[in-house]
């Protein structure tokens, strides 16, 4: 059975730790509430949980990076800001529905084919007056449903009242020089794929020809960062060769992650559970966990989990950018370090859920930061604290072509070329 978020136990809190103080350092409070109107300060902890995880990988590997500010880092490369009920990407939106809210999101090409599936109507080019209305006559519960048929990214906006644990496992091994086959695409994996490279793993970016990673058509700069140094291989799983080859990888790799629904690569022939007693640690990451045949992005993910800023009056609003993604990667790359193969359901709602406090009562309405000398602060305990803007790293090197190294590394592995 896959490891869980459940059963690898909890990360436990640092003493003197402030969620508050970490939030406006992280750069995520500077990308949360109103455009016009002031930062505001989310709930929990998931700035602080971040940085206790890059601490964890940096005792592991001797990486160290800012976890918080990594929340927040897509942006300073893209000119994101806070939107409100749009998320700062412009792709999901947040919206009332019978008995609640909803997280929706259009952010691939056939999507709105797939909102009017949703709606049971043909949407013209602004699907979302469409979508707004069918979404106030049916309860979050419907919408959950026939977003799960259709594969639709979006969900009710649900606190749980009881979070699940943050995945911490118990031993440890040394990354360098390990074969990490990552399968994944958009953020959350590939930030995974990212820091086992800077840790000195070897890593093998493999994609389909019919299916490229998406992010290659977005910001350069920030693609080039999460993989700057990482070989590319285009196999096409459409053929016998292709999938014979995909499945030579998997058997040479050390570590394997991919960032779909179980099925996706179940259909190319590969097998999660017999890699794995083979001797493989296998990073699955999904939106609400490998039994849940559900899509989701990290905007709607966040939300749906119950990550939402609150305005007076309740209404919820994005906190940062796609946020359930680079957590989620953060902790995939504290997992991929553990001593002993295992396959890790790393869902991307139980890892924000678990940065939540247990929902009770009303949501609050979330602190503003203020202004002051001509930004912004955050009170907290131990004083104000400036509100930092999201901040870059760059990149050490270029991103390979795809497909650029298929024949080297089928060489180098002893891999018949398909």
């Amino acid at each position: 059975m896959p490891n869980t978020a459940r059963d690898a136990g909890f990360l436990p809190a640092v003493a003197g730790s402030d969620p508050a103080a970490d939030w406006a350092r992280s750069g995520i409070v500077a990308l949360t509430g109103w455009a016009d109107g002031p930062p505001l300060v989310p709930p929990g902890r998931a700035a602080t949980a971040a940085r206790e995880l890059a601490d964890l990988f940096a005792a592991r590997t001797g990486v160290r990076l800012d976890g918080a500010r990594l929340l927040s880092e897509r942006a300073a490369f893209t000119g994101h800001r806070r939107r409100g009920e749009f998320s700062a990407g412009g792709s999901c939106r947040l919206l009332p529905t019978a008995d609640g809210w909803a997280a929706v999101s259009c952010a691939r090409p056939d999507d709105p084919a797939l909102l009017g599936a949703l709606v049971g109507a043909a949407l013209g080019d602004d699907p979302w007056p469409a979508v707004a209305g069918w979404l106030r006559g049916h309860t979050g519960a419907e919408l959950a449903e026939r977003a799960a048929l259709l594969g639709v990214a979006a969900g009710p906006v649900r606190h749980r009242r009881t979070p699940p644990s943050l995945p911490r496992p118990p031993a440890h091994r040394p990354v360098r020089d390990l074969l990490v086959v990552d399968f994944s695409a958009l953020w959350a994996g590939p930030l995974c794929a990212h820091l086992l490279g800077l840790a000195g793993a070897r890593v093998v970016k493999v994609e389909t020809p019919g299916r490229p990673d998406g992010a290659r058509r977005g910001n350069p700069g920030f693609y080039r960062l999460l993989h700057a140094g990482h070989r590319s291989v285009v196999l096409d799983p459409g053929t016998a060769a292709g999938r014979a080859a995909m499945a030579a990888l998997v058997g040479a790799a050390d570590i394997v992650i991919e960032a779909s629904r179980p099925r996706a690569l179940a259909r190319f022939g590969l097998d999660a559970e017999a890699a794995v007693a083979a001797g493989t640690t296998w990073i699955s990451i999904t939106a609400y966990g490998r039994g849940a045949d559900r899509v989701g992005f990290g905007d709607d993910v966040a939300a749906a989990s119950g990550l939402v800023a609150r305005a007076p009056g309740g209404a919820p609003l994005f906190c940062g950018d796609a946020i359930a993604d680079p957590l989620t990667g953060l902790t995939a790359a504290v997992l991929a370090t553990g001593g002993e193969s295992a396959l890790w359901d790393v869902s991307m709602s139980d890892v924000v859920a678990a940065t939540l406090p247990p929902a009770a009562g009303a949501p609050a309405t979330s602190p503003p930061a203020r202004a002051a000398g001509g930004g912004w602060v955050v009170d907290t305990g131990a004083g104000p604290v400036p509100v930092a803007v999201p901040r870059r790293r760059e990149a050490a090197g270029r991103a390979a072509g795809a497909g650029e190294h298929t024949g080297r590394v089928l060489r180098e592995l002893g891999i018949a070329a398909p």
